[in-house]
């Protein structure tokens, strides 16, 4: 029998902390996951398929869904990396390009008129490949998940970006909290967890 994680209510990254502390301490070959949002559902996914578990099935029922996982064969003891943890390896390499994570909670730049705010940050986007290799990631909170939308013509130039090879996270609660969720056209849903474990990995934050 799985064992049954309620989540329901629960705020992020809650479901996907408890989903760890299970893994952590008891292994299980099959788990069912009950969370009451799409960013939860996204998020507890992504993370259990990160850890070697295998995702079986996901349904909805009225407003909570129960997603099913199972370990993977040959995954027993063993997990696969997290989003946003590096390898050792990356780490030690001395010649290896710094990480650099752009940390940003706006759709705008700056203050004092949006529309050139808006310009401003469509431009920044679009500078943003000559950090090169050294473009880790780009985590979008608050506001700035606009960015991310089929709405928001910056989008394109992050879709550019993430074609490119660069990890493009972005906040699921903020997604529910201005009902985008559907509206997300590039990058990842994400948790407060991966946003805190990103910021401890970098090896520079760029914030806006």
């Amino acid at each position: 029998m799985p064992i049954i994680l309620d989540c329901e209510g629960e705020p992020c990254p809650n479901p996907v902390l408890r989903c760890k502390q299970l893994l952590d301490s008891q292994s299980p070959q099959e788990l069912q996951v009950v969370v009451d949002n799409d960013a939860a559902k996204e998020n507890v996914s992504r993370f259990l398929a990160s850890k070697g578990m295998r995702i079986d099935d996901m349904r909805k029922d009225g407003g909570l869904w129960t997603i099913t996982a199972s370990r993977a064969a040959g995954a027993e003891g063993a997990a696969a990396a997290p989003a946003a943890a590096a390898q050792p390896s990356e780490r030690a390499c001395p010649v290896c390009a710094p990480k650099i994570l752009v940390f940003i909670t706006r759709d705008v730049i700056g203050q004092g008129d949006d529309t050139l705010g808006t310009r401003l940050m469509g431009n920044f986007l679009a500078t943003l490949p000559e950090l090169g290799d050294a473009l880790w990631r780009i985590v979008l909170v608050n506001g700035g998940v606009r960015l991310a939308t089929d709405a928001n013509p910056a989008s394109e130039n992050l879709k550019k970006l993430e074609a490119a090879g660069v990890s493009i996270l972005v906040c699921g609660t903020c997604l529910e909290f201005f009902k985008l969720m559907d509206s997300k056209v590039v990058g990842e849903v994400t948790n407060m967890l991966d946003v805190v474990t990103s910021q401890h990995v970098a090896d520079k934050i760029i914030t806006l």
